[in-house]
């Protein structure tokens, strides 16, 4: 095959999604006249991502054969010798993601068709929801940190406008400027360290800031004794803190569910908050060179990865249990970012983005089934009536876990493989977190599968059921059994099935061991050398998922899923108990930490006092009242008084020459004492 990737067939890839945006969110739209239907706008933009995704896929072969890309494409301005370009870069790294975000997409998409059927709003979902796989496209197909940054800023809009798609919806309206803002904390420090390079490499290209590597490396932060790559490798994953959902910037994501389901999917989990992965896996080349900042990302990751499943634990919501574990999982990946396993994160990125959307889509199903409610107390026995969701969401849930043999296995187990083999800072809390977090997934993952698919049938006691109305969305909440869903909902979570049990196994050695990554990620052997002893202690796949019945993660998983069916199954009075006996804790993950009060009450409130101190003191006081007004009251005061000297009178005058006179005389007398 060709070494050579086509530019204009790069170039078709996000604009196919963003033509199909465009005709749904302008022709299929009041703001256009309506002139296209239901039917055309699903098919227009479903075909729009389609077409991105064989392209994708077609990409991702040339590339495996050798294929690469890194060109400018046009060039926006020229500061100085600083060039603001669009351009494509095209390796292992970019072409897995092209595939990822376009075949969740693309499932999401077909998905939309049968969960917002009865939306009123179903052109302009369909159009935001295109838009945001082309913003996320030109994220990850960039080779230069300005288009980054406006993939990174595009898909913070589209997911503002999606979380608050209902804007109707109290709720919604809250969560989505919660998000947008918490973001916006996040992104302030993404391009500070973005200005930084800028400043001081003197180009925002990836490849040319990556040459001067070396020189950055000797140089110190002005008027400190911080090295300067270590504040731009911090300032960077302070932006991937906000996009990708750290502690403590995470609280904006379980809040996010208030959008409609098939944006759980494609935001948050398989693409949006995945960004903030990517950006450190591309920046590789930097972040090798900062020990500090590795051991930030590790301990912030390890942080996010075991408290965030404690919150899961506590949750009712079917959508932000799921929401919780998806927090986890990122902090999965952030500390293999942090113990140098770059590929290993961005392994664990592509195998969660398979099966956490379709654990997200078949929660999607069951709320269909369930005709709206989302309440785990009040579902049970499901499985006999929805075999299909049964079945998918318990081979997501499998692969959650950590199974042998299934996707999240191989790239969980590398992730605590790798982290016990660092020996940065931070490393051994690190590695306490995540085997620990492996117990703690298991047991409220199965706890929600146990509640929502086994068991006594509970959906007819829900007290919110038992009238006959619209709810928020649009639905008609009726009740009657739960029925399984239509088949644009089905297959694509069969189609998410298969590489959620199947692409761990095959992917594990190219990805990890092998050449994918070889021009895309950077390791620093000597100081990191950490893929290399996983390298030594791996023996193939089979021989990996063998081994592990012997390793502790596999019986912590296989304990916690004994222990969410003895409490929910067999003594389903247990958890009552233990939430009486555990008061105070119970309280504590129940007010997520208290960090949502303290950024209200504290932050929130203290930048109220602030504004209004700034707006009463400096604006009104200072500006208006000193000078504004102030000038124009005293130019007024003198020209009054001036005024008042010119009377008209002669002997005024004649007064004032003598005054005058006599003013001289007396002065030069004292001159001459």
């Amino acid at each position: 095959m060709s070494q050579t990737l086509s530019a204009s067939t790069l170039l078709a890839v996000p604009l196919a999604p963003l033509a199909g945006a465009l005709a749904a969110g302008i022709l299929g739209t009041s703001f256009g006249g309506n002139l296209i239907g239901r039917r055309l706008s699903h098919s227009i933009t479903i075909f729009g991502v389609f077409l991105a995704f064989v392209l994708s896929a077609m990409t991702l072969s040339a590339v495996i054969d050798g294929a690469r890309f890194n060109e400018t494409l046009y060039t926006w301005m020229t500061v100085g010798s600083l060039n603001m370009e669009v351009g494509f870069l095209v390796d292992g790294l970019t072409a897995m993601m092209m595939c990822v975000v376009t075949f969740v997409s693309l499932m999401v998409h077909i998905y939309t068709i049968g969960y917002m059927e009865e939306d009123a709003g179903y052109n302009r979902f369909f159009a935001y929801i295109s838009l945001f796989t082309f913003s996320m496209l030109m994220l990850v197909m960039s080779n230069n940190m300005l288009q980054l940054f406006f993939g990174w800023e595009a898909v913070g809009l589209v997911s503002y406008l999606l979380i608050g798609f209902w804007f109707n919806k109290p709720t919604a309206i809250f969560a989505n400027m919660k998000a947008f803002l918490v973001n916006r904390v996040g992104d302030f420090g993404f391009i500070l360290g973005i200005g930084l390079i800028a400043a001081y490499a003197g180009t925002l290209n990836y490849g040319e800031a990556f040459a001067k590597t070396d020189e950055l490396s000797k140089l110190m932060f002005p008027g400190t004794e911080w090295m300067l790559v270590t504040v731009i490798c911090i300032c960077l994953f302070i932006g991937a803190m906000g996009k990708s959902a750290q502690f403590p910037l995470h609280v904006w994501l379980p809040d996010s569910m208030e959008g409609p389901t098939p944006i759980s999917a494609l935001i948050h989990a398989a693409t949006m908050v995945t960004a903030g992965i990517f950006m450190v896996a591309r920046m590789s080349p930097l972040f090798e060179l900062s020990d500090t900042a590795l051991s930030f990302i590790m301990v912030i990751g390890s942080i996010t990865a075991l408290f965030m499943g404690f919150l899961g634990i506590i949750q009712n919501d079917i959508k932000r249990v799921i929401a919780y574990s998806t927090l986890s999982q990122l902090g999965y990946m952030t500390v293999a970012l942090g113990a140098s396993a770059y590929s290993v994160a961005v392994f664990h990125l592509m195998t969660h983005a398979f099966f956490k959307a379709l654990l997200f889509l078949g929660a999607g199903s069951v709320i269909m089934g369930m005709h709206h409610n989302q309440d785990i107390r009040w579902m049970g026995g499901v499985r006999k009536y929805m075999k299909i969701t049964w079945l998918t969401f318990l081979l997501g849930n499998l692969a959650l876990i950590g199974t042998p043999f299934l996707s999240g296995f191989y790239s969980k187990d590398s992730i605590i493989e790798a982290v016990a083999e660092s020996h940065l800072w931070g490393s051994g809390f690190a590695h306490f977190a995540v085997l620990a977090g492996v117990f703690v997934t298991a047991f409220y993952s199965f706890r929600v599968y146990f509640l929502v698919f086994h068991g006594q049938e509970r959906y007819d006691q829900n007290p919110d059921a038992h009238h006959d109305a619209h709810d928020d969305h649009g639905h008609h909440a009726e009740h009657h059994d739960p029925h399984e869903s239509p088949w644009v909902v089905t297959l694509p979570l069969v189609l998410l099935a298969i590489p959620s049990v199947i692409i761990g196994y095959l992917m594990i050695e190219p990805m990890l061991f092998g050449d994918f990554f070889k021009d895309a990620i950077f390791f620093n052997l000597e100081r990191h050398p950490v893929m290399e002893e996983l390298a030594h202690a791996f023996h193939g796949p089979a021989a990996m998922a063998m081994h592990s019945v012997t390793t502790a993660p596999f019986w912590l998983a296989a304990s916690g899923v004994a222990l969410s069916y003895y409490m929910y199954m067999v003594n389903p009075a247990l958890p009552a108990a233990i939430k009486r006996a555990a008061g105070p804790i119970y309280t504590l993950l129940e007010n997520k930490y208290y960090l949502d009060w303290f950024n209200e009450n504290v932050l929130a409130r203290g930048a109220r006092g602030l504004g209004t101190v700034l707006w009463k003191v400096g604006d009104r006081m200072l500006i208006d009242g000193l000078f504004v007004n102030g000038s124009w009251k005293l130019v007024g005061w003198i020209s009054g008084m001036v005024r008042r000297l010119q009377s008209g009178y002669i002997y005024h005058y004649a007064f004032g020459m003598i005054i005058g006179v006599f003013v001289l005389m007396t002065y030069f007398v004292w001159l001459n004492r």
